[in-house]
């Protein structure tokens, strides 16, 4: 092939990139422009005109299905993310009464995907945290009568409440009924229906309790790992990227990196300070050991 088809190829296919780069890059920036705009604040409520909206408190774009808003309460700094759905009543446009039917305390995070469909109270208490497509709901559907679809028959319907401080891993699903204590954890994945104590764990389906608080004894059956040691708040990003670095020299895990790290060791990078046979370790602020 000459030289000059060479070049007057190579040149297209350069100038075919570059229109796919800045074409990606237009999207990108149009998309980040569009989500910015259609989130949902109380200072730019769009459609929507929920009961009330928090300070703080922001709906990612796009959202699922919602409706019934006057009956829709959120509180304070709540992340409700893309997609989800948020719903008071069987269907839009019915009169609701005077009282919130869905409400969302201060500080609550509804993941990716996830659904609250509410008929009856639900109630969500402050900083529950649900990972992705959780599904809450105070509706069932019946199967009472035999010659009616199952998908036609009126549904049964229960309130709903969720203690403050829990968390609902992804997919859990919270049935009609359910009433779940302080600080909960429930599984990704579980059925839960009826009541939670506080400071549980449940898992499975239909979800049981497999992790109970005691105070006297404490956690029963005890956890298997020590606490996550907190990041101190005086480390600086610098000291954190050395620490990660130096965790992945010495194959570190999360458990080891939870509980492992030599107390007062990670303030020095001197070897001649360490312990004969011991790696030493980049330096960071001193890690405190974790509470007993």
């Amino acid at each position: 092939m000459p030289k000059n088809e060479n070049l007057f190829s190579s040149g297209a296919r350069a100038l075919a990139a570059w229109r796919r780069r800045t074409a990606s890059r237009a999207v990108h920036r149009g998309w980040r422009w569009i989500q910015s705009a259609g989130a949902v604040t109380a200072e730019r409520p769009g459609p929507l005109r929920f009961g009330r909206i928090g300070i703080g408190t922001r709906l990612a774009f796009p959202q699922g299905t919602v409706f019934g808003e006057p009956w829709i309460h959120l509180g304070d700094h709540c992340i409700i993310g893309e997609q989800v759905t948020l719903t008071a009543g069987m269907m839009p446009g019915l009169d609701l009464g005077p009282d919130p039917i869905l409400r969302l305390g201060n500080g609550v995070v509804l993941g990716r995907g996830s659904h609250v469909i509410a008929s009856q109270s639900v109630v969500f208490g402050n900083d529950v945290f649900c990972g992705p497509y959780v599904y809450v709901t105070s509706d069932n559907h019946s199967y009472d009568d035999t010659d009616q679809p199952v998908g036609r028959q009126w549904p049964r319907s229960a309130p709903v409440e969720i203690g403050s401080g829990s968390w609902l891993g992804a997919g859990a699903v919270i049935l009609p009924g359910a009433r779940l204590g302080r600080n909960v954890v429930v599984a990704a994945g579980a059925v839960v229906r009826g009541e939670v104590p506080d400071h549980a764990v449940v898992a499975g389906a239909p979800a049981r309790i497999v992790r109970r608080w005691d105070p006297e004894a404490g956690w029963q059956p005890p956890l298997r790992t020590p606490p996550p040691v907190p990041i101190p708040a005086e480390a600086t990003a610098e000291q954190l990227i050395a620490l990660a670095e130096w965790a992945e020299l010495q194959g570190c895990d999360e458990q080891t990196m939870g509980g492992g790290l030599p107390h007062a060791a990670a303030t020095s990078t001197d070897p001649a300070g360490a312990s004969p046979g011991a790696s030493p370790v980049p330096s960071v602020v001193s890690i405190p050991p974790p509470p007993r």
